[in-house]
């Protein structure tokens, strides 16, 4: 019987493979490898071609790399475009499609191959389209998703959004009055340099910057007295959103050096269960689980690589899946331990009911080979076999402890 065409199952498997980062299967691996190899191309193209002499010579090859890289570009839209529904889950197709035109990522791949293609229809634009294909090198942010430390740099930014724009305001009005004050005292002095207030920003801003071209500048005693004051002024301006993201970086590191120092800690259990085909949770999203109350699917491993879960995390046959769950509030520890026996062991060759057990300690199970043996008092132990033992103490005073 011919087995029915799964769309949204496909679906999921493409957006697998566009999805930058993901390191479930080697075919996504791939796929990123591809986009950023056609991405460095495309741009070493763009580069050396702006030298006359490599350009005469090899013209023709960076066309060809830039034809090829931005076609890559296209379908790679197009199946973004597909997949928007997976990226929006809780959103209908329409606006999950348009929720991704209209990101950031979503302009910035549309800017990435639709320039190269407009002057087909509008040829007089020509010189104005090529100035967006810059929009391609932002797609280079997308290694984020490998390296943690890419990633605080947007978390900074993102964190310290209020302080740097405040502080943006500032040197904008400090600009906008230094101008119109310089553009006072020089316009009679220097008419054709300060001859409107959009000259006075001009010096402003590179005062200001401190970086001073010179091109502009006072020649009244009034007026460079006031650049004086300026140019310090400047420094302190600089150093305002310079001392913001350095702030912000210190703090996010120690954020993620200190993760685990809480004034309150929750005790965590995990245990690590491997899925075969034959499971119920194969092929399922995490979120269609049914975990109890106070339970997690801390982490999964596929095929030696390690994914962080979310919703959308389909489940495979292989996974090895590590579940974690919150310590029961005033419970007794439980301590469980796997011993495998040493030939010098003093539980080697003996029968379970000769065995002096703490009071509560259990055996749970005898692993030998292949086979688990059930623990009763006639089972001899042997040399090589791996046993479970559970224990527990609890204490008069109510303190407990591991054994």
């Amino acid at each position: 019987m011919k087995k029915e065409f799964d769309w949204e199952q496909t679906r999921q498997k493409l957006f697998k493979m566009v999805s930058v980062g993901y390191l479930g299967d080697s075919i996504s691996i791939g796929y990123d490898i591809l986009g950023t190899v056609a991405l460095i191309l495309n741009l070493a193209a763009a580069f050396l071609s702006t030298f006359a002499n490599l350009k005469a010579s090899y013209g023709g090859v960076f066309d060809e790399i830039e034809r090829w890289t931005v076609l890559f570009f296209a379908i790679d839209y197009i199946l973004r475009l597909v997949c928007a529904k997976c990226l929006f889950p809780d959103r209908s197709e329409s606006v999950a499609v348009l929720r991704f035109i209209f990101s950031l990522a979503g302009i910035i791949d549309l800017l990435s191959f639709l320039p190269y293609y407009l002057p087909i229809f509008f040829p007089a634009g020509a010189a104005a389209f090529r100035m967006f294909r810059v929009a391609r090198i932002f797609r280079l942010f997308r290694i984020n998703a490998y390296y943690d430390s890419l990633n605080v740099i947007t978390e900074v930014i993102k964190s310290k959004a209020q302080q740097l724009l405040s502080s943006m305001f500032i040197i904008a009005v400090m600009m906008l009055a230094s101008s119109l004050c310089m553009y006072s005292l020089e316009h009679d002095a220097q008419p054709d340099v300060f001859e409107n207030a959009f000259s006075g920003i001009w010096w402003s801003a590179s005062t200001l910057l401190t970086v001073g071209y010179g091109d502009i500048y006072p020649v009244t005693a009034m007026g460079q007295f006031f650049g004086i004051l300026l140019a310090f002024l400047g420094v302190g301006m600089v150093a305002i959103p310079t001392g913001i993201i350095s702030a912000g970086f210190v703090e996010q590191y120690s954020k993620l050096k200190h993760m685990g120092d809480y004034s309150k800690s929750i005790d965590m259990h995990f245990i690590k269960v491997q899925l075969s085909m034959k499971d119920k949770w194969v092929d399922k999203k995490i979120r269609d689980i049914d975990l109890p109350h106070g339970a997690l699917i801390a982490m999964i491993q596929r095929q030696g690589n390690t994914i962080i879960p979310n919703g959308n995390v389909i489940l495979e046959s292989g996974d090895k899946v590590i579940i974690g769950a919150e310590a029961i509030k005033n419970d007794i520890p439980m301590h469980l331990k796997e011993v495998t026996l040493g030939e010098t062991h003093p539980w080697c060759n003996k029968f379970i009911r000769d065995l002096d057990f703490p009071r509560q300690t259990i055996l749970l199970s005898i692993k030998r080979g292949a086979r688990t043996v059930i623990p009763k008092g006639g089972v001899k132990l042997q040399k090589g076999d791996t046993i479970v033992v559970i224990s527990r103490v609890h204490l008069p005073d109510e303190d407990e402890v591991l054994v």
